[in-house]
């Protein structure tokens, strides 16, 4: 993961980190999903517990920001390691 911080961020920084990180974590988790040629409703059915396919729908685009346990439901779902879900790049440099 690439993540450099330098000095303390604003608050407006701050709501643009949390926009990007989950915009790049969204396209990451795309990303694989569709690599293994699954849809999102195949990958909803996957998440072990009830998950609706309206969460991987707005997890994929980054309009929610989701637990370190929902990651770990989809990386499982998905058979990656979760750091393969969070394998993004967050600031340019």
């Amino acid at each position: 993961m690439n993540i450099f911080i330098y000095g303390i961020l604003k608050d407006s920084e701050i709501n643009k980190l949390r926009k990007k990180t989950r915009h790049n974590l969204g396209v990451k988790i795309k990303e694989i999903r569709e690599s293994k040629n699954l849809t999102q409703v195949d990958l909803a059915s996957r998440i072990d517990g009830r998950f609706d396919t309206s969460n991987v729908s707005r997890i994929e685009s980054g309009r929610i920001n989701t637990t370190v346990f929902t990651l770990f439901r989809i990386a499982k779902a998905l058979d990656v390691n979760i750091a393969d879900l969070l394998d993004i790049e967050v600031f340019e440099n």
